[in-house]
Order: structure tokens, then C-alpha cells, then sequence
């Protein structure tokens, strides 16, 4: 149990990194060479471009938005030193606490253990979406 409490406390902390618009510090949470993908399919490889792209955001477009922590996460350990993380996401614009209509998400982490604790290693947005919608 301790091993999926410290994962999610991984979690919690990318949200208030997100939260207070502190792109070092939600960098801070992956391996160097770790794998970004966004809800429209834009792949970011690395930490360095995961921090440079989320400083653009928080200062530009997503600037005071907001995200909830792992809420009720499905975790699994495939490996003693890896952790898969499903969870519905997404961001309020507003800075309140309601996802924004449109903005609901299915996010995806795998995080492995380093040496410092838990880092994240990949990490997949999926918009939800109904596809029937646009038939």
C-alpha cells in the first residue's frame, strides 16, 4: 500500500505544480527521457520540453487554469518498480475547481522508481469524447 500512496503523492504534486503555474516543478516530476503526449496527439520528449512547453502555457493560454489531484485512480503494478495510473483529468479554465465542459480527460502515467522515489516516464491525455456525436 505505501508504494501506491507514494505514486499518487507523485500525482498530487504534478497538480499543485500545474495549480500554481510552476513549470520547474511539474518537470520536475518525469525522467530526463520521458514521453509527453497531449490530448491532440503532440508528442513531447524529454523534461526539458515538457517544462519549456508548460511554461508557454501557464504563461500564455492556460495561465491560471487549474487540474484536480489522481481523485480515483486505478493503479497497478505490472513491476516492484513501475506503476501504471489511469484517471479521469482535465482543467478548469477559470481556476476553479469544476472541470470545464469539453476539457474532461482520460489520463495515463507510468511512473518507475528511481533512486530520488517515483518519477513519471510517460504520460497520455485522451479527451473524452462520444464519436456517435459526429456521425
Amino acid at each position: 500500500m505505501a508504494d501506491r500512496e507514494e505514486v499518487l503523492a507523485v500525482l498530487s504534486r504534478l497538480a499543485g505544480a500545474w495549480n500554481s503555474g510552476d513549470a520547474a516543478a511539474f518537470a520536475s516530476l518525469f525522467t530526463e527521457d520521458a514521453d509527453y503526449v497531449t490530448f491532440f496527439g503532440m508528442q513531447l520528449p524529454g523534461r526539458e520540453l515538457i517544462e519549456s512547453s508548460h511554461r508557454a502555457l501557464f504563461e500564455g493560454p492556460l495561465r491560471g487554469s487549474t487540474i484536480g489531484g489522481p481523485g480515483d485512480a486505478s493503479v497497478r503494478f505490472p513491476r516492484e518498480d513501475v506503476a501504471i495510473v489511469v484517471s479521469g483529468g482535465g482543467s478548469a479554465l477559470d481556476g476553479g475547481d469544476a472541470v470545464a465542459q469539453g476539457r474532461e480527460s482520460t489520463v495515463t502515467f507510468v511512473l518507475v522508481r528511481a533512486e530520488a522515489g517515483w518519477l513519471i516516464t510517460a504520460f497520455q491525455n485522451t479527451r473524452v469524447s462520444d464519436p456517435r456525436a459526429a456521425a
